[in-house]
């Protein structure tokens, strides 16, 4: 149920967000995770991006996901309003938490700055999500 509200309010501040396009902040984090400690990254991970996705109206995306043959290789897709929601995000108890119990899992970090082709098209894919036609 929470998934669902969290998507109904992205939906309803889509509008708002395309109408500041140029504000939109995406980036892709490519991480790499020691071995040993996968499984105990990937839980803290977990709980980060949810917590981001519901307790931060700023936060669009925060979408993990790692490669099949390589799982020690995430990659994570941030959709931040604003920069300063990515800002207020850096702030928050829930990504504190996340920075400072993975530190020592992390190997490589690296952080690409994205410009959406056409940031328009999100609305649709929010849609397609929650199964709405319009």
């Amino acid at each position: 149920m929470k998934y669902c509200l969290c998507i109904l309010l992205t939906l309803l501040s889509c509008g708002r967000i395309l109408a500041q396009e140029d504000s939109l902040m995406v980036r892709i984090a490519e991480i790499e995770i020691h071995p040993a400690y996968l499984e105990q990254y990937t839980a803290i991970l977990k709980e980060e991006a949810r917590a981001s996705l519901e307790l931060e109206p700023g936060v669009i995306s925060l979408f993990p996901i790692f490669q099949k043959e390589h799982p020690t290789k995430v990659r994570i897709l941030e959709i931040y309003a604003s920069r300063k929601a990515y800002e207020s995000h850096l702030r928050s108890p829930h990504f504190l938490k996340y920075k400072t119990s993975t530190q020592a899992m992390v190997t490589s970090l690296q952080l690409i700055d994205m410009q959406a082709l056409d940031p328009a098209t999100m609305p649709i894919l929010f849609r397609k999500l929650t199964g709405r036609k319009e």
